[in-house]
C-alpha cells in the first residue's frame, strides 16, 4: 500500500493530522491536474491553478467534517474525486460569472409603466413578471392579456383572439391590465425608496 493510500485510510479512520501529511505528497499531481482543468477554460477565467487545488483540497479532506463518511479506495479513486472536485469548482466559477454577466447584481430602478409592451431591460422584466404574479391571482385572464402583449408582442385584437376575447373586450382587458400594473409597479417603487 502506497503512502498516499495510507494516509487516506488513516483520514477515514478520523486522524484530523493526517490531511497535513497527505498535502505534500498530493500536491505536485493535484497542481498538474489543475492546470490541465485550467487549459481548457477561456483564457480571461479569474480562479488560478493554485487556488482550485486549494479549493478542492479543502473540499475532499480540509475540514473535520469533509471527510467524514468519504471512503477512498486508493490513490486513484482520490485523484478520481479531486478532478471531479475541480471540475465541479470550475463550473460554479462560471456560473457565477455568467449570472453577474446577466444581470445576477441586479438593481431596482424607477419604472415607467405607461406603455408595458415596450419596455426591454431586464430590471424591467423582472419587475413586470412579479408584478404579473400578482396580477394574475387577481385576474388570470388580464394577466395572460399582458403576458401575450408584453412577451409574445402580440397586438391587442391579436393577443384577445387567443383569449377568445372581443376586440373591445380585449382593449378593456387591456385597460385595466396597464392600470393594475402601473398602480402595483408605483406602489413597488414607492416601497424601494
Amino acid at each position: 500500500m502506497s503512502d498516499v493510500t495510507q494516509i487516506l485510510s488513516t483520514i477515514e479512520g478520523g486522524d484530523a493530522q493526517a490531511a497535513e501529511r497527505l498535502l505534500p505528497l498530493v500536491y505536485e499531481e493535484l497542481r498538474k491536474l489543475a492546470a490541465q482543468n485550467m487549459a481548457q477554460e477561456s483564457p480571461d477565467h479569474t480562479l488560478q491553478p493554485t487556488a482550485l487545488v486549494h479549493e478542492a483540497y479543502i473540499r475532499l479532506v480540509g475540514s473535520d467534517d469533509s471527510a467524514n463518511g468519504q471512503h477512498w479506495d486508493g490513490r486513484g479513486h482520490f485523484f478520481a474525486a479531486a478532478a471531479e472536485a475541480m471540475r465541479r469548482i470550475l463550473v460554479e466559477a462560471s456560473r457565477k460569472k455568467d449570472a453577474a454577466k446577466r444581470g445576477g447584481n441586479l438593481q431596482r430602478v424607477p419604472l415607467d409603466p405607461n406603455d408595458v409592451a415596450e419596455l426591454t431591460n431586464l430590471e424591467d422584466v423582472l419587475a413586470i413578471n412579479e408584478a404579473l404574479e400578482k396580477l394574475s391571482q387577481h385576474d388570470a385572464r388580464a394577466a395572460e392579456l399582458v403576458k401575450l402583449r408584453y412577451f409574445a408582442g402580440l397586438p391587442t385584437e391579436s393577443a384577445g383572439e387567443i383569449l377568445q376575447l372581443s376586440r373591445s373586450a380585449a382593449y378593456e382587458q387591456w385597460a385595466y391590465a396597464k392600470a393594475w400594473l402601473r398602480r402595483e409597479l408605483q406602489t413597488e417603487e414607492s416601497a424601494d425608496n
